[in-house]
């Protein structure tokens, strides 16, 4: 499956099969949140809310294209990434991942 965010390829599209779409919300526990502010404080990376971040988008990837397998596509093209906090002190993640299936030659 290949898995774009350009609008424009040079592979010649044979069939547009629609737009798949995913959402993934997560939550940042009471130790990472504790990390977090620390590192607020005194600067640095939170590697463990990185590599929530990180599981999430590829958990969203892995859903739209599963989902576009599904249609029979070999490819989606166009791909958006959008990342939104909520809840309480923003504590949750939500990771939105939309593009358009397509089955190219």
């Amino acid at each position: 499956m290949i898995l774009s965010t350009t609008h424009v390829i040079d592979l010649p599209i044979k069939e547009y099969l629609g737009i798949v779409s995913s959402e993934v919300i997560v939550g940042a526990n009471v130790l990472k949140d504790m990390i977090s502010t620390i590192r607020d404080f005194v600067g640095g990376r939170v590697s463990s809310l990185e590599n929530t971040l990180r599981d999430a988008r590829e958990e969203a990837l892995d859903s739209i294209a599963a989902d576009a397998t599904k249609l029979g596509a070999n490819a989606v093209f166009g791909i958006n990434i959008d990342f939104e906090t909520f809840g309480r002190n923003g504590t949750m993640l939500m990771v939105c991942v939309s593009g358009t299936a397509v089955v190219t030659r």
